[in-house]
């Protein structure tokens, strides 16, 4: 008899073996789905890991219910990639199963193509004298007549009939399928109508598979543009790195053109046959660069990010395994997990933005890291592409582990940006403020829009304000879930936790103490858009976070609004920062850049100063220099000098002398294990337990257990223990280690209901 080993999505270590009926022995392969029982009334589609005739001991093996697949839907590479995850970042690999398919392939009645009812004659009328004698039948009915008539001409049926009527032996002109619904549109008939005309025997309907996937766009590779005399430089760099390291960085300053350098390598690949994986931080990202590519290349290109629909996601997937896959995929996290059999090149552009790790669900993965391991697998390279590297990244560099190329000088011609330091303490002193807007930062905005030019404002904060607070006795709502104060969006009049989404309607009064007077602290973006709609009623502004961009449309309108010039303001988050290109922005605000840097992480500097970097980089255009404007209160800080000198190398430099003083990336690996339980005391034991455990094994290097900066969410209690690893230490011993020490400490029954879990290499 013949067993499987099957891969289910549940947060379970292992493979789980059923016995293969007779029937199937021969459909049961390796990438299959199948649908199995689970305990004593459940039942999971998963995939085939492997097929083998070794029956397992001490327990009854159940069979497999039925196949859910002709071939597979998993490859051998995708399957190894999916171990290395798991193996990796401490994860079962079935939640990796479960993360990486589209959730049409892991439901039991599984995924349904899109169909559309289609109209047509039937065939005792497909004739021109049979059409005459309906067009008789229906003389008293009016609508029929006029939905037939309709029919005829939109399908050309009606001049094939006449050509017939004049001798023609056959149909010249082609007969086009035409659907119901196009019909009743045209027509303006009613569904009655087009049923009496099926029910009397005229016409008859059919269902026909249409795909959810636009293809219709030929490719033009005539539209690339040729590169200038830098971009060619370090395009051949690139090309010479990749004879020697496997990755290579591509170190460009914003605007440099790196888009060109790599539709370039695109297209060098696709000519020797090869497939690319473009990876992007956020789909945001996705709507501009989809343009751009789909001018190029066309029906080769393919798009794949959460915001598509699950069916939209299973056809992409289906798509990759088919015949004739897309030979260019185009994405954001999700988009490393997908199939590829001839992959030739991976492209991680903005590889520094911490999008690109999964933080809830698990797998806690790094996109950019699996982006790496999947190219090694297929024998493909890995072109990482940023104006501001992340600290690993441009270490590996500087040590040769990766090839280093850099871009110095921007497209055009088109200068960097002047960044102009505003003191707001000072000014906030002499009352020189208006909100949050420098006076220089007014007067520039101000300019910007009368010359008919654009301006970004960036505020790392959505709603309309982080807190509000009685003035008497100081009370401030707290969400009753997490350990947060709440956050008011004055548009929706509620309170909201942006941890667990719980909501609390804005009070008239305050609950502590009676008082009336409830008044707003800090700045976010809701109320920044209100502020500068009072301060220039005469522009078009725009608002860009979350709250405004849950919807998959409202990217592409906000973005596309902007880039043709019909928004005169952009306010935004982060959102903002990352890689977009606008033609028309001189001015770039930059209202509190202290709040990126006084948040308690040793990332703290080098995230601000990409952010920062970033979001200037928006600024300028040909023949005229862009202007930053960068409020903070601390304008002596060196971070805040390297933003206006561009100085990237001086802050690794600066961090770098830090980090290995204090083991911390890149000279170390982190892990973070985090315990939750209901019950503070509960969790608060088994901190420690597991802590001291973990000392046995790994002395020094553990440190804690401490409760992080936000202790509690979604009423779960949060402990947390950091392991600091040399470079080099052997990770299998490691894994095998924590897995030890967890089993140990969840032998006690009080801890049945703990929450352990592993985030390697945290960002």
């Amino acid at each position: 008899m013949k067993y499987a080993d099957v891969i289910l999505p549940l947060p379970l270590d292992g493979l789980f073996t059923y016995s293969v009926p007779v029937q199937m022995e021969v459909s049961v392969r390796f990438g299959v789905r199948v649908l199995v029982p689970f305990g004593r009334s459940k039942s999971y589609v998963g995939v085939v890991a492997r097929v083998h005739d070794c029956e397992p001991q001490g327990y009854k093996v159940k069979p497999v219910t039925r196949m859910m697949d002709a071939g597979p839907v998993v490859t051998a590479c995708q399957y190894e990639l999916w171990q290395w995850i798991a193996d990796y970042y401490m994860s079962p690999i079935g939640e990796v199963y479960k993360a990486a398919l589209p959730s049409g392939l892991k439901a039991e009645d599984g995924y349904r193509p899109k169909t559309e009812l289609y109209i047509r004659l039937t065939p005792q009328f497909g004739n021109a004298r049979a059409l005459h004698l309906a067009l008789g039948m229906l003389g008293r009915a009016d609508r029929q007549l006029k939905a037939l008539t309709e029919y005829l001409a939109l399908s050309n049926w009606d001049r094939a009939a006449d050509m017939a009527d004049n001798g023609g032996v056959s149909h010249p002109v082609p007969i086009k399928e035409i659907t119901r619904e196009e019909l009743m549109n045209s027509s303006h008939a009613s569904l009655s109508t087009i049923n009496a005309l099926v029910k009397r025997g005229i016409l008859e309907t059919y269902s026909r598979e249409v795909g959810r996937l636009n293809n219709d766009v030929e490719p033009h590779p005539d539209n690339i543009k040729r590169l200038s005399e830098a971009q060619q430089e370090a395009y051949n760099a690139v090309l010479f790195s990749f004879l020697k390291k496997d990755v290579t960085l591509l170190h460009g300053v914003t605007s440099s053109g790196k888009t060109e350098i790599y539709i370039h390598l695109i297209q060098r690949e696709l000519d020797a046959g090869r497939q690319v994986l473009y990876l992007l931080p956020e789909i945001a990202l996705t709507v501009q660069m989809m343009d751009r590519l789909r001018r190029v290349f066309g029906n080769r290109l393919g798009i794949y990010h959460s915001k598509y629909s699950d069916a939209e996601r299973v056809e992409i997937w289906r798509k990759q395994l088919s015949d004739c896959p897309y030979d260019i995929i185009l994405g954001a996290r999700s988009a490393v997990l997908l199939p590829f059999g001839r992959l030739g090149l991976v492209i991680v552009d903005e590889e520094h933005e911490t999008s690109y790790k999964q933080q809830d669900p698990a797998p806690r993965y790094q996109a950019r890291s699996a982006a790496i391991m999947l190219a090694r697998m297929s024998g493909a390279k890995t072109l990482l592409g940023t104006a501001t590297p992340s600290m690993e990244t441009y270490h590996n560099a500087r040590t040769g582990k990766y090839g280093l190329v850099e871009l110095n000088k921007r497209y055009k011609g088109v200068e960097l940006p002047e960044v102009c330091v505003v003191d707001i303490k000072e000014l906030q002193h002499r009352k020189m403020m208006h909100g949050p807007f420098s006076p220089l930062l007014l007067a520039r905005v101000r300019e910007a829009i009368d010359s008919g030019e654009q301006a970004i404002l960036f505020q790392n904060r959505r709603g309309f304000a982080p807190m509000i607070e009685c003035k008497q006795c100081g009370w401030v709502p707290r969400c009753r879930n997490c350990d947060v104060s709440l956050t008011l969006h004055r548009n929706m009049n509620q309170l909201t936790c942006h941890y667990c989404g719980y909501t609390y309607r804005v009070p008239t009064e305050c609950p502590a103490c009676g008082g009336k007077e409830l008044r707003t602290r800090g700045y976010g973006t809701e109320k920044i858009e209100e502020t500068v709609r009072d301060i220039f009623p005469e522009a078009s502004v725009a608002r860009m976070d979350l709250d405004t961009t849950r919807t998959r449309n409202a990217y592409e309108r906000i973005i596309g609004d902007f880039a043709g010039g019909r928004t005169d303001i952009l306010i935004g988050t982060q959102m903002i920062s990352k890689g977009l290109d606008f033609d028309r922005v001189s001015v770039v605000g930059i209202l509190d850049a202290d709040s990126m840097m006084s948040y308690p992480d040793f990332r703290a500097y080098e995230q601000a100063y990409m952010m920062m970097s970033q979001v200037s980089g928006r600024a300028g255009r040909r023949g005229k220099r862009g202007l930053v404007v960068l409020q903070t209160r601390n304008p002596q800080l060196s971070v805040i000098r390297q933003v206006v000198d561009n100085d990237y190398s001086g802050l690794y430099t600066d961090l770098a002398v830090e980090r290995q003083a204090f083991n911390y990336p890149p000279f170390t690996h982190l892990i973070y294990v985090y315990l939750k339980h209901t019950d503070d005391g509960i969790v608060d034991s088994a901190a420690i337990e597991l802590g001291s455990r973990l000392r046995q094994w790994f002395g020094m290097r553990v440190l804690g257990p401490d409760k992080p900066a936000v202790a509690k969410v979604k009423t779960l209690n949060i402990r947390k223990i950091v392991i600091k690893l040399e470079n080099g230490i052997d990770m299998k011993r490691v894994r095998e280690y924590l897995r030890m020490a967890q089993s140990g400490m969840m032998e006690d029954k009080r801890y049945a209901a703990l929450q352990v879990y592993y985030d390697v290499d945290p960002v």
